[in-house]
């Protein structure tokens, strides 16, 4: 049977006759035409309320002015938002809601961002009936992130709303009655939640406040760069406010991003570790066993000098190079290049969060259909997610899957090792034992395996009701790697309709490292590196050949380091010794050189013989790819005192080597030189540049044409630190904000009765 068309209908606004689909409010509807009618408590997805009546309008053959937000049009219906009734009635509204707010614009710091500002400039009168003494109450501090000032709360309940039905927490709520009533948190005067902030961007006054942002600045006074958050593989935009070359404040109050209107508090609190006072900001030379600082000149020779002897002693396979999944692809992609072409090495790789290259090769020619976007997950009508608790490592995968199951009534499937809250939203929730969810899968593909207890039969009914969905998106984390993504994809394609996948990360530029091949059996766009084809263009490319051999991957690295096999080992922006679990670091006495390129002394630089101090994704221009493979910009929005970008750093050191006979220079000098390389030779990156340079995403697909084959994971290779919400990231123990929130100490599946009883209640 053929979909019938959406129904439309055509009513008459200020004269305009609008054609919009049946079941527009009239709100929207305006909207669309670029008319204004006010409003503080309506707000698009978010349950209808009403409350202050600043959208009244009048409608022909009724008595009464009605509520636009509430007000559904009807064919033939004709309706005027700017007649002399109207305009009263919203004055009349305005005088009322100021009866006890303070006039404290000037020190308020919504000052200049005020909803209620604007609209009593623009209807308000300068005089009011009321000489009652206002009511006051002292301003409350629910935590370190959030501040309430209630006589400036005009009750529009858009912060209880959004906290109950977008984010499913319910850490605010209403009390008193009438003119006393006031918003409370939830656990006795305190925020016990998930410290997003939502409620402070969606508030239209200056009621909620940011503990990182109040009373520092004016909003004229700041600059503004949109950029992709420098914390999860999410990709969310964050809009950064900058003034005297500091961000003051986060937030995404324009929607422009993917993310529309959401950010966890990573977004929106977690940008101080761009001042923290543990940053390093020269470089460091370990001489006569303790650090010495160096000039950069200096710090670079002795990188140059002791790298060509590790070469010349050892040969280039005693030489690894452990990528990040935080810097910007041109970054990863000049790194492949100085190890392959520069060191010679295919000893490269990086902390893999989920299993992108064998996605890749599951899927192969039909990669590009078969990725799902964030988009897709919010309109996706049925959701399976395997593996991964997203609200603590993908919030905004979790903000969109709540989203799909509120607006499209989504069924989300659900298959983990322990409870999530998301199981809230789900029709069926299966808990298999712990880290079994890649038996799951081949479970779900053969019918066959060892689960234990009653899990299979669980799976059973899960199997038997995805079989009536159709078009089902298909999330899964790090547990599901190897051979269980290639059953995931033999099990997708069972299913009625087009499934679409996406494997979930942990880092912001987790799937970006992976495309930019920073793997030790894979080129860009993951090209077979056995491929002669595809050696031979790079060689062409780089102006050297290419070693054929696989090299070690990361965990091998660490572990020929331990044995003293590994003479040299160069990192960017990670901490091998902390995520490989090094617990006596001294072992790695046998490496002749380590050197470190990281913002912080970490456990890894602590070791190290040569620190570089290198710049945040906030300080530098670039690109990154999302868990979804979307593509966007990255912007510097302040300036790095003392350290340089990883792009400068490696082509300099590049260049340095070249001198010493190790490798090619460089020609290009610039990110965006480097990204115009890739978008001609890196295949799924041929992406129109100027969608990115508008701020847009562009989609990447996850694997070349010729990504077909068997591509299967070493085990212990693809695996997540499971981090929660406040530590995901790696770079939220830098962000003194998130860690004085009481959330931030414990995670929510440990077995303190506190935290689960507001994290998964």
């Amino acid at each position: 049977m053929a979909e019938t068309q959406t129904q439309t209908i055509t009513f008459t606004l200020n004269g305009q006759k609008l054609t919009v689909p049946k079941g527009t409010l009239v709100i929207e509807a305006a909207k669309s035409a670029g008319i204004e009618i006010p409003s503080f408590c309506y707000y698009p997805g978010l349950a209808l309320q009403a409350a202050c009546r600043m959208c009244l309008v009048e409608v022909e053959k009724q008595r009464k002015l009605t509520t636009a937000c509430t007000l559904v049009a009807e064919d033939g219906m004709v309706v005027h938002a700017d007649t002399d009734p109207v305009h009263k009635a919203r004055k009349d509204m305005l005088e009322f809601l100021l009866t006890n707010h303070p006039l404290d614009c000037p020190v308020c710091d919504k000052g200049g961002e005020c909803e209620l500002q604007d609209m009593t400039f623009t209807y308000g009168i300068d005089y009011s009936r009321y000489t009652e003494e206002k009511l006051h109450y002292p301003e409350e501090k629910w935590s370190p992130a959030v501040y309430y000032d209630a006589p400036r709360c005009i009750l529009c309940f858009r912060c209880v709303r959004v906290c109950d039905e977008g984010m499913d927490v319910k850490a605010l709520g209403v009390a008193s009655r009438g003119v006393t009533s006031v918003i409370i948190p939830n656990d006795s005067g305190q925020l016990a939640c998930e410290e997003c902030g939502m409620c402070i961007d969606i508030c239209p006054v200056g009621a909620l406040t940011s503990g990182t942002y109040r009373y520092q600045t004016r909003p004229w006074e700041m600059e503004y760069f949109g950029t992709a958050c420098a914390h999860c593989s999410n990709g969310c935009k964050t809009t950064l406010s900058v003034r005297n070359n500091e961000i003051l404040r986060a937030n995404n109050r324009d929607h422009g991003g993917i993310n529309g209107e959401f950010l966890c508090p990573k977004g929106r609190f977690g940008h101080d570790f761009t001042a923290n006072a543990e940053r390093i900001r020269q470089p460091l030379v370990r001489r006569n066993g303790a650090f010495q600082p160096a000039s950069w000149e200096d710090a670079i020779e002795e990188i140059s000098r002791r790298l060509k002897q590790a070469h010349d002693a050892h040969g280039p396979a005693a030489i690894g190079v452990i990528g990040s999944n935080h810097t910007t692809n041109e970054e990863n992609y000049l790194l492949n290049r100085f190890a392959r072409v520069t060191l010679g090495t295919n000893n490269i790789d990086h902390h893999r969060t989920a299993d992108y290259n064998g996605l890749a090769s599951a899927l192969g020619s039909k990669a590009d259909e078969a990725m799902a976007t964030m988009a897709d997950i919010y309109d996706a009508s049925a959701i399976l997610l395997i593996g991964n608790d997203a609200t603590q490592q993908n919030p905004l995968v979790a903000w969109q899957i709540r989203t799909a199951v509120r607006h499209h009534d989504a069924r989300l499937y659900i298959i983990n090792g322990r409870p999530l809250k998301l199981q809230r939203q789900a029709k069926q929730f299966v808990q298999v034992p712990a880290d079994a969810e890649g038996r799951a899968v081949s479970w779900l593909a053969t019918g066959s395996g060892d689960l234990g207890g009653s899990a299979a039969g669980e799976l059973g009914k899960l199997k038997d009701a995805l079989s009536k969905e159709k078009d089902v998106v298909i999330l899964f984390g790090a547990g599901v790697n190897g051979a269980a993504v290639r059953d995931l994809v033999k099990f997708g394609k069972s299913l009625q309709g087009q499934t679409r996948y996406v494997a979930l990360g942990d880092y912001a530029n987790s799937r970006g490292a992976a495309d930019m091949g920073i793997l030790p059996d894979r080129l860009p766009g993951y090209s077979p590196l056995s491929d002669a084809s595809e050696r031979a263009r790079f060689t062409k490319l780089w102006g050297k050949e290419i070693p054929t051999a696989a090299g070690m991957n990361a965990r091998q690295m660490m572990q020929a380091a331990v044995d003293g096999k590994l003479k040299a080992l160069y990192v960017v922006g990670a901490n091998p010794i902390k995520t490989f679990d090094i617990t006596a670091p001294e072992k790695l006495a046998g490496v002749d050189l380590l050197v470190v390129q990281d913002m912080f002394l970490t456990e890894t630089a602590q070791r190290a013989d040569v620190i570089l101090p290198a710049a945040s994704t906030y300080e530098k221009d670039g690109t990154v790819t999302n868990t979804a493979g979307e593509i966007q910009m990255v912007w510097r929005a302040v300036d790095a005192q003392g350290p340089r970008s990883d792009f400068d750093l490696l082509r300099i050191l590049i260049h340095q080597l070249a001198q010493l006979g190790l490798g090619t220079a460089i020609k290009q000098r610039t990110p965006e030189a480097v990204l115009e390389e890739i978008r001609q030779n890196v295949r799924g990156y041929d992406v129109p540049a100027a969608g990115l340079l508008t701020g847009g995403t562009e989609k990447v697909p996850a694997a070349p044409a010729n990504a077909n084959g068997t591509s299967e994971a070493q085990s212990g290779t693809i695996f997540s630190s499971q981090d929660f919400l406040f530590s995901s990231g790696t770079l939220g123990r830098y962000c003194s904000k998130l860690n004085s929130c009481k959330e931030s100490k414990e995670r929510p599946w440990s077995s303190s009765p506190s935290i689960q009883s507001w994290w998964y209640r």
